[in-house]
């Protein structure tokens, strides 16, 4: 008897992200594509994207039968598609970015209904990077000045990237600091010698380039460099399916990529 498939729910079906989504889902024998919608009064509003399933006019309006949405939109448009998810009891998979604290406040609270994971980069590679700057951070001790380097391209709305920003946490974590505590975004004028415990966040827009993110440690006498770089946005893709499947075996809770990756280890 065949396993009954994921049904999966994709906002901003139109877009980049949700394209390259909607895509690989068509690959996926244990998944569907159940809606896919963008917000009221988007010009592709009715248009087909797999034989039978047009894009919607948000999720408001969507079956109760579907059992993940994911989202990769604005923090305005993540926050009103959490309130219908609560009441549909939809698990969450989100992939925006740009939120403020107070806003993470509410998605917080929303894992005390559902369950959902939020990443600020669903790639493979960048939440194993994240893992090896924790352990080098850990392992070089305080003692090593770091910067952070982001570059996207020349159409992302938010700087610093959400992935420099959880980089930097990590590292302030790990030295027991404040998660945002010495960021110093970006330098100009006459700013004066660095200080010790600062971290330098750098962000570049140029071209098309989809994501690259750099961590330097610096020491006395030499540098390590520490490198993620995305070549298609299949790598976000890929890891928000498998952060759905993950997500579909769990109640209410807040989730992150780590704990995908964790999983991922465990099943192989």
């Amino acid at each position: 008897m065949n396993e009954e498939k994921i049904k999966v729910a994709v906002a901003g079906a139109s877009g980049r992200m949700g394209s390259t989504i909607i895509s690989l889902l068509n690959k996926c024998p244990d998944m569907q594509l159940a809606w896919a919608f963008e917000a009221k009064g988007h010009t592709s509003i009715g248009k087909e994207v797999l034989p039978g399933i047009k894009i919607s006019d948000g999720f408001e309006s969507a079956p109760q039968s579907v059992d993940v949405l994911i989202d990769f939109t604005s923090p305005e448009a993540t926050l009103t598609n959490i309130e219908h998810a609560k009441k549909k009891k939809t698990k969450l998979v989100i992939g925006t970015t740009g939120f403020s604290q107070e806003q993470m406040i509410t998605i917080k609270d929303a894992a005390n209904h559902i369950p959902l994971i939020i990443s600020p980069n669903m790639s493979i590679g960048v939440n194993i990077m994240m893992e090896i700057v924790e352990s080098a951070t850990r392992m070089l001790g305080d003692d090593y000045e770091v910067e952070i380097i982001e570059t996207h391209h020349h159409n992302k709305k938010d700087a610093p990237s959400g992935t420099a920003l959880k980089i930097g946490e990590i590292i302030n974590r790990v030295r027991n600091r404040k998660d945002r505590e010495g960021f110093v975004y970006g330098r100009q004028g006459k700013p004066g010698p660095r200080t010790k415990d600062e971290i330098g966040i750098h962000s570049v827009r140029i071209s098309e380039i989809i994501g690259e993110h750099s961590v330097l440690f610096g020491g006395t006498g030499e540098t390590l460099e520490i490198t993620h770089k995305c070549f298609s946005r299949e790598s976000f893709a890929s890891g928000a399916i498998s952060a759905a499947r993950f997500i579909y075996s769990k109640s209410q809770g807040f989730y992150e990529m780590k704990d995908v990756i964790d999983w991922l280890r465990k099943s192989r």
